[in-house]
């Protein structure tokens, strides 16, 4: 049975979709058979991260109303052996997503993949509640500012108490903190929250921290998934995140500001 995983938060403009196009590609890379699911109906972006939308035939709304198959909506992704997309439908409303019909999607999924990760809308309505109800693990995506983290507070009390584990009395759906667009120059001005500040708020495990940088947008802009860029920041903090994830002791990169080439010399 495969594991399912929704990237959520309560606030829109996060980086979920960076963030689910990014931690999919990295199971992927690990050789686990993964698939990305777009749960945001109407507003769908996945398939421009991961660039494939000229290659979008049937979605998942066609799927649930049994006008394809799987086979015929699942885009296998051309860069990474063992990767497969889900599109999101872009001409429907979110009702067209029904409990009964994630489920069997679902259900089928999990037949053929290692990992299913869910890619959640913003917000708390009906799209974003049935990514999260099946949901094995949660990746809590904030911004380290107070809006954010109070929004994905909430998020964190619909984990534990909207989910099937929790109305089941079963085991808690497992949450992970990622932490994204994080600039520690503007942490030392006061100017946005540190890592310890956003942990201590939202009391759970800190799986990553992503820098802010202009090679996410880049990356978006060219349907790459940022972890492929290597030797970028941010690529390399989502595939450390991957590898804690899979339970990997990785150091946290990135929290503190680059020195430059006198301040390396120096010490300073």
């Amino acid at each position: 049975m495969a594991k399912i995983v929704v990237v959520t938060s309560g606030k829109g403009g996060v980086g979920k979709t960076t963030s689910s196009a990014a931690l999919s590609t990295g199971l992927a890379r690990h050789g686990h058979k993964t698939v990305v699911v777009d749960f945001d109906v109407g507003l769908r972006n996945l398939d421009l991260v991961m660039g494939c939308e000229r290659r979008v035939v049937y979605d998942f709304v066609n799927v649930i109303n049994g006008e394809a198959n799987l086979n015929q909506a699942l885009i296998r992704d051309k860069r990474v052996d063992d990767l497969y997309i889900l599109p999101a439908s872009q001409t429907r409303d979110k009702e067209a997503l029904t409990a009964d019909g994630v489920e069997r999607v679902l259900g089928e999924l999990s037949e053929q993949f290692d990992y299913i990760v869910c890619d959640s809308p913003a917000g708390i309505e009906r799209g974003a509640h049935l990514a999260m109800y099946y949901a094995d693990d949660a990746i809590v995506v904030t911004n380290p500012e107070v809006s954010s983290v109070r929004d994905s507070d909430r998020v964190l009390g619909l984990l534990a108490s909207k989910t099937r584990r929790a109305e089941q009395g079963g085991d808690p759906v497992k949450e992970h903190l990622l932490i994204t667009r994080y600039a520690p120059s503007r942490v030392g001005k006061g100017e946005m929250l540190s890592v310890e500040d956003v942990r201590e708020i939202l009391a759970i495990d800190l799986l990553g921290v992503i820098p802010e940088s202009t090679a996410v947008l880049n990356a978006s802009n060219a349907g790459v998934p940022v972890i492929l860029e290597d030797r970028t920041d941010a690529g390399q903090a989502y595939e450390d995140a991957v590898a804690r994830f899979l339970g990997e002791d990785r150091e946290h990169r990135f929290l503190g500001e680059k020195k430059g080439f006198l301040g390396r010399l120096f010490g300073g």
